[in-house]
């Protein structure tokens, strides 16, 4: 097996259509089918199941799905080495990037980055902290971007830290909130519990959730067009200032804050490009991008 048959095994199993795989390796259809057949010709065995919608691995093929996958991570591991030797600051920079981040912060700073270092290219997965968080856990990226305080013995990076706040369309008093209307989102356990201690500290009863949303900019979107109140991160409504902001604070009247810290392993920089990218992200102020 060579390379390109790894990515093509790599790449079936992640869209489990042959369409779609066929889109992302730039192959029309009957190629990458016929490359596929070449491959079952030569193990003598079935590779894929083809069904109705996609396709389905059998257990041989999944035992050649594994061996491709860690081809691929050893041939991206070589390359880093490789680049390294060299000093310079060139390869892939894998890179985990919390929701918030990734729509108002990340876009500016690779920008930014990629002025500096034009010949570097960038893997970007977005998504809840928590899932950020795992992919750095589990070296799936080199860095994640990631909102609040997880359990880290490695480096850690805060960028900023924000209030976390109730935003509404009108004025209020704190005691009238279990009463007001409630727009609640999906978010990460961290904030999830903050909020929450937060409520049952200073009120009996349940706050009056009538809007339930899976993301905080849907929640925003609510709050603007005067549906309700939120709880939520006060740079993600700091720029509108037809709303009322008021931060929450703890019963020590410490207000309750949210950091943003870029989370890695220590030994990742010995990749240059890695080393690059955290020594740039320090000289600039995140927080005003």
């Amino acid at each position: 097996m060579h390379i390109r048959d790894w990515e093509l095994l790599s790449t079936l199993y992640e869209t489990m259509n042959i369409t779609h795989a066929s889109e992302q390796l730039y192959l029309s259809q009957s190629t990458l089918s016929s490359r596929l057949k070449k491959l079952e010709e030569d193990f003598g065995l079935q590779i894929v199941l083809r069904k109705r919608r996609g396709i389905a691995f059998t257990p041989e093929g999944m035992v050649l799905v594994k061996h491709a996958q860690k081809m691929l991570s050893e041939q991206e591991k070589l390359k880093e080495k490789l680049n390294n030797m060299k000093n310079m600051v060139t390869g892939t920079l894998k890179v985990g990037v919390s929701n918030f981040f990734a729509r108002y912060k990340m876009p500016k700073l690779l920008s930014l980055f990629q002025q500096e270092h034009p010949g570097i290219e960038c893997k970007v997965v977005t998504g809840w902290s928590s899932e950020m968080y795992r992919m750095v856990l589990n070296r799936d990226v080199h860095i994640g971007f990631i909102k609040g305080d997880y359990p880290w013995k490695e480096s850690r990076e805060i960028l900023y830290e924000e209030n976390v706040c109730v935003a509404a369309p009108w004025s209020f008093e704190w005691e009238e909130l279990p009463s007001l209307p409630r727009i609640d989102y999906h978010t990460d356990r961290i904030m999830k519990d903050t909020i929450d201690k937060w409520w049952y500290t200073n009120y009996q009863d349940e706050s009056y959730t009538n809007i339930y949303v899976n993301q905080v900019e849907t929640c925003k979107e609510m709050i603007l067009h005067r549906l309700g109140y939120g709880i939520l991160a006060q740079l993600v409504v700091d720029p509108y200032k037809e709303l009322t902001i008021k931060p929450l604070h703890d019963s020590f009247g410490k207000p309750l804050t949210r950091d943003t810290s870029m989370y890695y392993y220590t030994d990742a920089l010995q990749l240059n490009i890695v080393e690059a990218f955290i020594s740039f992200v320090l000289t600039l102020d995140v927080k005003r991008l």
